[in-house]
């Protein structure tokens, strides 16, 4: 018999509230000893406060193998789509998004 034979099948469920997934444009990063603490956030122009809108901990390996995934999959995207090209100075805190001001 193959090895495969004898391999479990992990089976992931989504649900549908998590499918629409939740959109960030900030990460904040932490770690201790023993985690890595991920932090996602979405800052909204002209709103001076923002929310963690999810928070993710792994453990330092799997850290590891998503900054290893995670540069994959980037090398992948610019491979079919072209560069992501960034700008290398990050904007001061908080994040200016330029333009008009709103007004009701």
């Amino acid at each position: 018999m193959e090895n495969n034979e004898n391999q479990q099948q992990l089976q992931i469920e989504l649900s549908e509230e998590m499918a629409e997934g939740i959109y960030s444009n900030l990460a904040i990063i932490t770690h201790s000893t023993s985690e890595f603490v991920i932090d996602f956030v979405r800052v909204m122009p002209g709103v001076p406060k923002a929310k963690v809108k999810a928070r993710i901990v792994l453990t330092p390996d799997h850290a590891k193998r998503l900054l290893m995934a995670l540069g994959d999959n980037v090398n992948k995207f610019e491979d079919l789509h072209g560069d992501i090209s960034i700008n290398e100075q990050m904007p001061p805190f908080p994040m200016n998004f330029g333009g008009p001001t709103g007004q009701a």
